[in-house]
């Protein structure tokens, strides 16, 4: 279902984006990073956070980790990691194949400003393995995301 509700946002939204299946799970930057043929930091990695009551996607290049400074600065407090459940619940995707398209709940999207340094990009497509090739400032245009600075540098 999940991998159908990205299939429908991108016909709906994007129609000359293709989602590419694997017969062995990309759920991993490293396993992503591997099959599709690009660097780890090439994965575009969705995070789903949450700061109060407020959850929210952020997508960092996928060797990026979060800054904890700089992030509560941006969101206005601590930020935590969505329990897996809360993650499909709120997402409609299963942890390891969230991405900012298809998404059961409106969700905020950001993008850290790392993602910057690919012209093109690989997401997950709404499951533990398929993806997508997408120009980077067109991933963000899409999931209609705030570019943010909330990763230590890499």
């Amino acid at each position: 279902m999940s991998l159908e509700s990205v299939r429908a946002f991108l016909a709906e939204h994007a129609p000359d984006i293709d989602i590419m299946q694997s017969s062995e799970s990309t759920a991993t930057v490293t396993l992503a990073a591997m099959h599709y043929g690009v660097e780890p930091g090439q994965i575009a990695k969705t995070l789903s956070l949450r700061v109060g009551d407020r959850a929210f996607l952020v997508v960092t290049r996928g060797d990026a980790r979060l800054d904890n400074k700089k992030s509560k600065a941006v969101f206005g407090g601590k930020i935590r990691m969505l329990e897996p459940d809360e993650v499909v619940t709120l997402t409609g995707h299963p942890v390891g194949g969230v991405c900012p398209f298809g998404l059961t709940t409106p969700l905020k999207v950001y993008c850290d400003v790392s993602l910057k340094a690919f012209a093109e990009v690989v997401p997950a497509a709404g499951s533990m393995n398929s993806a997508l090739r997408i120009n980077t400032l067109r991933l963000a245009e899409l999931a209609d995301a705030q570019w943010v600075d909330v990763c230590q540098d890499c």
